[in-house]
């Protein structure tokens, strides 16, 4: 008897950083997961033939289109992978979902909150019939966080009264460093606010199992012109850092930062909780870590404690190396792809959710909002806080 699996075609958008990731996740996750459905890397999106064939050459794809409308259209696409920046998330997202196709899209899931509201639209709409769509944090997918998620959701910490997430990099420190569409509002919709903050927001969320109800908010651009790369210079116009203070649906008193101009960082995604029980520490440039310290302790025996999260019963792991083996950045990705594949073949609703990228879409509008009326605490539409009114 045949014991081969169905396959899912899989139509990616965009080969270039988060295309190359995608593509390295599609091609191993059945190698070591056992996923319902086997991705078959059935076309390759980019707007240049020469590009988009040379990329799809290197990560394995059978073919490119250079027009998305027309990979959406193709029988041989199941899945739509959206790689590209923001500005173009959600005209292809909803055209992929009324088309009948599951779609992953990488964060943030938009530029502005009316895009994502419509995005969220659509992803409830396809779910009716069987549709199914999520958003690529890819954090969630860390076996430390999601160890954390555990950890917190036993109750281990008690009552969360602090939430501290900061992420810093160093990348755009230098005053030359040229222009790229991730400096443009119109394409990146942000600066270091949707490109980190958006992460540390769903990292928080997830991890907390709350959300975060209002912040309070401060937002700088610290170098306003770079090199065009024709001798010429850009105009910034997002965000270089964004700071804000938040609270959560449970009470507790949040801070959060991101930038890309912490010299010597280089990707600091940092979480922090501070319960009535414990507290844990995540910092994803040691990913494979947890920072663990038990309140009950007597004082002279207390401090934090290392926990390396390698063994097979922490989350992801049994499916990789032996105990202290340690996992890298290429590795969530792979386990975020089969955790999808794992819900289409079930027929459940994968997580975070266009509705979990919307919620974070509210966080980061509320940001900018804020940020614009000198850090007047703004709500975040649709969540109160424990003791509110």
């Amino acid at each position: 008897m045949s014991t081969a699996k169905e396959t899912i075609g899989i139509g990616m958008v965009g080969h270039a950083f988060m295309g190359a990731v995608h593509s390295h996740a599609w091609r191993s996750v059945h190698r070591f997961f056992t996923p319902p459905l086997i991705p078959r890397l059935a076309v390759l999106g980019g707007r240049d033939e020469v590009r988009a064939k040379a990329a799809a050459e290197r990560f394995g794809w059978e073919a490119v289109e250079t027009d998305w409308r027309a990979l959406i259209a193709r029988d041989d696409v199941d899945l739509v992978d959206i790689c590209t920046p923001g500005d173009s998330h959600a005209e292809i997202a909803i055209a992929a979902l009324e088309a009948g196709k599951h779609v992953l899209c990488e964060k943030p899931l938009a530029n502005t909150l009316a895009e994502a509201e419509a995005m969220a639209e659509a992803a409830a709409k396809a779910r009716a019939n069987g549709v199914r769509s999520m958003v690529a944090f890819n954090y969630r997918r860390v076996p430390a966080l999601a160890h954390a998620r555990k950890l917190v959701a036993s109750g281990a910490l008690g009552e969360i009264r602090h939430v501290r997430s900061v992420y810093l990099q160093d990348w755009l420190s230098d005053p030359l460093s040229p222009m790229t569409w991730r400096l443009h509002k119109d394409k990146a919709g942000s600066g270091a606010l949707g490109d980190l903050g958006a992460h540390i927001v769903d990292a928080a969320q997830f991890v907390t199992g709350e959300d975060i109800t209002g912040v309070s908010a401060l937002t700088d651009t610290f170098v306003k012109e770079r090199p065009d790369g024709s001798g010429g210079t850009g105009q910034v116009t997002v965000d270089d850092t964004a700071l804000f203070l938040g609270r959560f649906t449970g009470g507790a008193v949040a801070s959060f930062e991101a930038t890309r101009f912490a010299l010597g960082r280089k990707n600091a995604m940092r979480l922090e909780i501070n319960g009535s029980k414990a507290s844990l520490a995540f910092d994803f440039e040691s990913m494979n870590e947890l920072s663990f310290f038990d309140g009950g302790q007597p004082a002279t025996e207390a401090g934090f404690r290392r926990i390396l999260v390698t063994e097979p019963e922490h989350p992801y792991v049994g499916v990789w190396w032996p105990p202290g083996h340690l996992l890298g950045y290429e590795h969530t990705f792979t386990n975020e792809v089969a955790d999808l594949l794992t819900a289409i073949g079930d027929s459940t609703d994968p997580e975070p959710s266009f509705e979990d990228g919307l919620r974070v879409q509210q966080v980061l509008d509320a940001v900018e909002r804020s940020a614009l009326e000198e850090a007047r605490w703004t709500a975040v539409p649709g969540v109160t806080a424990k003791g509110s009114n």
